[in-house]
């Protein structure tokens, strides 16, 4: 029940009246359950997030009835930009004044980190469906966060994998110079060394570089028959039509670290085809993800990738965990998502681990020729389905520290 300062005075409480701000708050607090959707609206993400990532929460919300333990399920969503100072504002505001739940999303991995370390003091709930640092789960862990989608180990090993069990073993890598585009660089090499591969060369790249042809005509030269490369988005499309140019695949396999239905579209299936990449999601898998993926576009637009597949379904888990555990506390949720396998249009059988990593197979990918497509979003086919064991890192190897 709200008490207003009227009802104070009348029953002479005037001296609560300096706390009457903190009784409001825990009242509000014990209201509707509120999700945070932090994401990138505005800026290089923006395609593969944003509006049709926040689609795809709203459709979690509605499909698990739109109300938790009788209250209304709230939805808010802002803009990051992909900064850190940005995203951790948000999100403090979220949690200490607007009694914010739960945020899913975070497109980048150093908001993550943030966005975690203030929900650990404040007992919140992380729902990392778009970001790739496999220490979101390692040295970083946190008992509130849960990376959902993918990770650079898992990306890494699925796609490593696949081609060393086909045989190929010399490799040519243009890494983004990043700390995530490091990782998948070192995790895929391990993969390669173990199967009897070898490293012929290798190049770091800044974001945003307009011109790839100094790095493809050394991978050309290089004798490599794998050209795998972890740069993204706008330049990941600019990166292949220059390939294409060049003739790279008539020599090489070409494989993309983090390849989306929107950039495959970007750079058409002329160019593009041949390419492998790793997804935890694909839209034409089997009748399910057919069935979810047409009311998705009918949404938004456009066929879900991995990260709104991935935002749906831990949506959809965290609320019906909140209903199982009779309460919003971030432990008794928690607990309660972990207890819980996770069986929906996303995955089979996944598990939400100590560590905070939800494990779960992969996928490998290869874009099809513009002859083998039907229609406008049949653009990639399965090459390889990676188990949960080897797409996600042994608790053992991770170092997380809440497993002491």
């Amino acid at each position: 029940m709200s008490i207003d300062r009227r009802t104070l005075l009348g029953m002479g409480l005037v001296g609560l009246g300096a706390q009457l701000p903190l009784i409001r708050r825990a009242t509000a607090a014990t209201d509707a359950v509120k999700i945070g959707v932090l994401g990138d609206f505005s800026s290089a993400y923006a395609s593969v997030g944003g509006t049709a990532l926040l689609e795809a929460v709203k459709m979690a919300i509605e499909d698990t009835g739109g109300q938790v333990l009788g209250k209304p399920v709230e939805l808010v969503h802002a803009d990051c930009q992909l900064k850190i100072d940005i995203g951790t504002n948000i999100a403090r505001r979220w949690f200490e004044r607007e009694d914010v739940d739960v945020v899913v999303d975070l497109p980048h991995s150093g908001i993550t980190f943030a966005v975690a370390d203030l929900a650990l003091s404040r007992r919140k709930v992380v729902l990392a469906t778009s970001p790739a640092s496999s220490d979101i789960t390692g040295a970083r862990c946190s008992p509130y966060v849960a990376h959902w989608t993918f990770d650079t180990y898992g990306i890494a090993h699925s796609t490593a994998s696949a081609l060393v069990n086909s045989g190929a073993l010399k490799w040519f890598f243009i890494t983004m110079d990043t700390i995530t585009g490091t990782a998948i660089e070192k995790d895929a090499t391990s993969v390669l060394i173990a199967g009897g591969g070898k490293v012929v060369g290798s190049v770091r790249v800044p974001a945003n570089t307009p011109d790839f042809a100094s790095f493809l005509l050394h991978a050309q030269s290089s004798g490599a028959d794998v050209l795998f490369f972890s740069v993204a988005g706008a330049d990941a499309v600019n990166l292949m039509k220059q390939a294409s140019e060049f003739g790279i695949a008539n020599s090489m396999r070409i494989a993309g670290s983090f390849t989306m239905p929107d950039d495959i579209r970007g750079m058409g299936l002329r160019i593009a085809q041949g390419l492998i990449y790793s997804a935890a999601f694909e839209w034409d898998l089997n009748d399910e993800t057919r069935a979810f993926s047409k009311r998705f576009l009918a949404r938004a637009g456009k066929m879900p990738n991995m990260n709104m597949a991935g935002s749906y379904s831990a949506v959809g888990h965290y609320l019906k965990a909140v209903q199982k555990a009779g309460s919003k506390d971030a432990d008794a949720v928690m607990s309660a998502m972990r207890d819980t396998p996770v069986n929906d249009v996303f995955a089979r059988n996944g598990r939400l681990r100590a560590d905070g990593k939800m494990e779960h197979g992969m996928y490998v990918m290869q874009v099809k020729k513009p002859s083998e497509s039907t229609s406008e979003w049949d653009i990639a086919k399965l090459i390889a389905e990676i188990p949960a064991d080897i797409a996600t890192r042994p608790l053992a190897e991770g170092g997380c520290p809440l497993l002491k």
